[in-house]
């Protein structure tokens, strides 16, 4: 495991049902976080459809073929790159992140918590395992968006040993400071860093606020975008994360026997 990696959330406000035009832009992202160096690139949740429920059965039928391109990206830039897809899977679909490594699937994770608030219940199949997995920029953790509000998801990857907690999201308004708040609890309480890329712009009658952030394991906001289309991008240095680990154990101090 490199001991000092850049990571990049990929901030984008993505259009619905198109998945050439998605794809283009991420193509166009990607390459300019590789110049920058990026070992570490995160995408957002649906990125390449977002929740285009009339026709998300149909247009999951391409994910093979997107993820055949993303592995082409990820082997080029010798980079790790996370994003969620729809899946197919019967008469539903999957809302699944693939985790590719130098252009190796190395890793695959199905959304546990639905929300229902937005009818996803309704129309995806949720997912009934978590994913921890090593990788060439260290062992990483996926949450997608709504598992952020679940602290049992998130404890168990760090248990398990998860250094970054990687996180893409269409988290919309007027959520916002939810969604700060949690990504810096679940940072600090887990004493790791967390690379969350969300979405931005208005999609049908929804307004995405963006605000991807990277934060550190003591809770420092490494980089944070505001509401434009962006690669946000921040080096994640191992060491610190381990000394402040040493300085306060509580990974260590846990009493799971009491709770």
């Amino acid at each position: 495991m490199k001991r000092l990696i850049k990571a990049a959330a990929v901030q984008f406000n993505l259009v619905v049902g198109d998945i050439d035009a998605n794809l283009a832009y991420v193509r166009d992202a990607l390459g300019r976080v590789a110049v920058q160096g990026c070992n570490l690139a995160v995408l957002p949740e649906m990125w390449s459809t977002g929740y285009s429920y009339r026709n998300l059965n149909e247009l999951a039928q391409r994910t093979p073929e997107v993820l055949d391109e993303l592995a082409r990206l990820s082997r080029e830039y010798g980079m790790v790159i996370v994003g969620s897809l729809p899946e197919p899977h019967g008469e539903k679909v999957c809302n699944t992140a693939y985790l590719l490594d130098r252009g190796v699937l190395v890793g695959s994770y199905r959304k546990i918590h639905l929300f229902s608030m937005m009818g996803e219940d309704r129309s995806l199949h949720g997912g009934d395992s978590w994913l921890m997995v090593e990788t060439s920029v260290g062992r990483l953790g996926v949450l997608i968006c709504y598992d952020l509000r679940f602290p049992e998801l998130a404890r168990r990857l760090a248990v398990e040993g998860a250094d970054i907690l990687v996180v893409p999201s269409e988290w919309p308004k007027p959520r916002q400071e939810h969604w700060r708040a949690l990504l810096k609890a679940r940072a600090i309480e887990n004493q790791l860093f967390v690379v969350a890329a969300n979405c931005c712009g208005v999609q049908a009658k929804l307004d995405f606020f963006g605000e991807s952030m990277i934060i550190g394991p003591k809770g420092e906001l490494l980089a944070e975008a505001g509401y434009e289309n962006t690669e946000l991008i921040a080096t994640l240095d191992f060491e610190t994360m381990e000394s402040w680990r040493l300085q306060i154990p509580c990974l260590l101090d846990r009493k799971p026997e009491c709770y």
